[in-house]
């Protein structure tokens, strides 16, 4: 059973100088000495075959929160810890490899394939072996209600996305039980990336089981693990390997997530808490490198650090003030700053939707991603807003909110205390406003009850991925476009491209639509977090997997 860890991931944690008041916006550093790019296939695990591993122990991880939805399709199961535990216990139907190709994971596919172009016809044939947790087989009937509940028409499924559901014109079984035909109404390029993971009819086949019934516990499974427990006073969950799993066992006897305040991990990691823990950051990179029981492992994950902008209400639902806000944040500045002392060269990103060592990226930014406090201050005079240490338009000060988890590291409040500096520069008053970590995003950022907020996106190994992210709200469903800012122009643009199966064209029309969303002013990438983990000594199958997917059933502990 193999694991792509989730596309939203925890709140952004980068280290930066601790700022001082006054308006001067912060100084950046001297950049250490600037390294080649990692690789597109860059990936450091500590391979090792199984019978070099013992049989049992225990993996011990750390989650930024306590989970309280665990259905990662709907709209507020998108935090990053949630969808890897369910990814653990759930059907993964396909797997990446170090260059990021999809294939189909044995486990649960004899295969997956095209079996027809016009129509787009994927026929996949099931393990017969695989079953559901309550004893069902698997079958069309999941993938037909996991069509029904993520294609759109029924608005009472709160969905994240439906990106590639809505193109799907039918599913049914194929010539046996174990035969599943998904017929597509237009082709889909991405089509591997839909049903991963599946989920079960039984706890899918209507609005309210897809809603509520994956409210802080997974009900059904399908996996070598199962979840055995759920303390919430502790803040643990516990999977243990589940008997009833049908492929090779895995080499752990459980893996144990603890909710863990992002300020504290280094700490608890040192205290050996913990089996793994980031060092992406210059604070913890300087006191993890040269610790003893420690290996520091290095890939080249799909990870993008932003700033992302709601144009939903208050002054930011003007683009010329979005476009303003661009303008005036030295992006550079913040990644050296960020990645200072760190073996990765300290650039900028930009584009939305590929990874500097990935093919097709182009940094399509334009005006918008260039520091120019001039031409900042200009779109806000335009805009109305009178000069002034804050602006003011009618009376109101020109004033925004970044909300932050109140369990956010140092690094994660300096950070937010450049962007406030370097917004004053333009008459931008930015308050720092911490908010509990358990209502960080239920309460906020799904909601869309912020100004600023920066988190990050991972592993988008497909491009329709992103979809989500630019949806046109409807209603209160945001979808993953949390900051409500997109145009039909873009949204056709992205519809046009998942349905474009030549790779050199499809990239084009995504390289159009990210200099769209830089235009619209929908959020501003920093830069690519470089994969840097410290992870005990002696941990096999398990680190910097880049683009490749985690297998949790061949970690384990050397002999």
């Amino acid at each position: 059973m193999k694991i792509r860890l989730p596309l939203v991931a925890a709140v952004l944690a980068i280290a930066v100088s601790a700022c001082g008041g006054g308006q001067s916006p912060a100084k950046a550093p001297s950049a250490a000495p600037s390294a080649a790019p990692v690789a597109v296939d860059a990936a450091d695990i500590n391979p090792q075959p199984l019978d070099k591993l013992k049989d049992g122990g225990s993996f011990r991880m750390s989650i930024q929160q306590w989970i309280t939805q665990y259905n990662s399709n709907q709209v507020d199961g998108q935090q990053g810890d949630g969808q890897a535990i369910v990814a653990l216990v759930e059907p993964t139907l396909f797997s990446s490899d170090a260059k990021g190709v999809a294939h189909p994971n044995p486990d649960y596919l004899v295969s997956a394939e095209v079996t027809s172009t016009d129509p787009q016809v994927v026929t996949y044939t099931l393990n017969p072996k695989a079953t559901w947790s309550d004893g069902k087989q698997l079958g069309a009937k999941d993938f037909e209600a996991q069509w029904k509940a993520l294609n759109g028409k029924d608005k009472a499924y709160l969905i994240g996305s439906s990106a590639g559901y809505e193109l799907i014109g039918k599913v049914e079984q194929g010539a046996d039980a174990t035969q599943v035909k998904v017929t597509f109404d237009q082709p889909f390029a991405d089509w591997q990336s839909l049903f991963n993971p599946l989920f079960p009819a039984a706890a899918y086949d209507t609005p309210e089981k897809f809603n509520k019934s994956w409210r802080e516990n997974v009900p059904i499974t399908s996996s070598a693990w199962k979840i055995d427990s759920y303390d919430k006073t502790a803040q643990t969950i516990t999977a243990v390997r589940d008997p009833k799993w049908w492929g090779t066992p895995a080499k752990l006897e459980s893996i144990v997530f603890r909710a863990i305040d992002p300020a504290t991990a280094l700490d608890a990691y040192l205290n050996k808490e913990i089996d793994y823990v980031g060092a992406s950051t210059t604070e913890s990179y300087a006191r993890l490198k040269d610790d003893p029981s420690t290996a520091i492992r290095v890939g080249a994950r799909w990870d993008q650090v932003f700033v992302l902008l709601n144009g939903g209400r208050g002054p930011l639902a003007d683009q010329k003030v979005r476009n303003a806000v661009e303008k005036a944040i030295d992006r550079q500045a913040i990644a050296t700053v960020s990645l200072k002392d760190l073996p990765v060269d300290p650039k900028p990103i930009g584009n939305h939707f590929f990874m500097p060592n990935q093919e097709g990226y182009q940094d399509t930014s334009g005006e918008y991603g260039k520091l120019d406090v001039e031409g900042a201050k200009k779109l806000l005079t335009e805009a109305g807003w009178a000069e002034g240490n804050p602006r003011t338009k009618d009376g109101q000060p020109l004033k925004l909110s970044f909300v932050l988890s109140a369990e956010a590291t140092q690094s994660s409040i300096d950070s937010a205390t450049l962007i406030q500096q370097m917004l004053g520069q333009v008459g931008i008053q930015l308050t720092i406003d911490k908010v509990p970590g358990n209502d960080y995003f239920e309460k906020y950022v799904y909601r869309s009850n912020f100004d600023l907020v920066s988190f990050r996106n991972v592993d988008q190994i497909f491009l329709s991925q992103a979809y989500e992210q630019f949806q046109q709200p409807d209603g209160d469903n945001v979808y993953g476009n949390y900051g409500r800012v997109t145009s039909p122009e873009l949204v056709d643009l992205l519809k046009k491209a998942q349905v474009t199966t030549d790779r050199a064209e499809a990239i084009k029309l995504y390289n159009q639509a990210d200099a769209l969303v830089w235009q619209l002013g929908h959020s501003i990438p920093f830069y690519q977090r470089p994969q840097l983990l410290a992870v005990r000594k002696g941990l096999a199958n398990f680190g910097a997997g880049g683009l490749s997917s985690d297998d949790f059933n061949k970690v384990g502990w050397e002999k």
